[in-house]
């Protein structure tokens, strides 16, 4: 199982491929995970991930929150 993490304007996502497909999640402050309310397409790359998480939740970004970028 592949997993990208990322924070998006503030927000921890982790992104998950499954089979042929990404599954997007919310991470919680306590290690927990729920499902994201937002479609990754199948032909998205890994490389192409934090891009995409950018500009599909772009009206998210903040002053203290301007920027995605993948974590550890």
């Amino acid at each position: 199982m592949q997993e990208y993490r990322f924070q998006v304007y503030g927000s921890r996502l982790a992104v998950v491929r499954m089979g042929d497909g990404w599954q997007a999640f919310v991470l919680g402050p306590d290690g927990k995970r729920r499902p994201a309310d937002l479609a990754v397409p199948d032909f998205i790359e890994a490389h192409e991930l934090c891009q995409y998480l950018a500009d599909l939740l772009h009206e998210s970004a903040s002053p203290s929150h301007p920027n995605a970028y993948p974590i550890g």
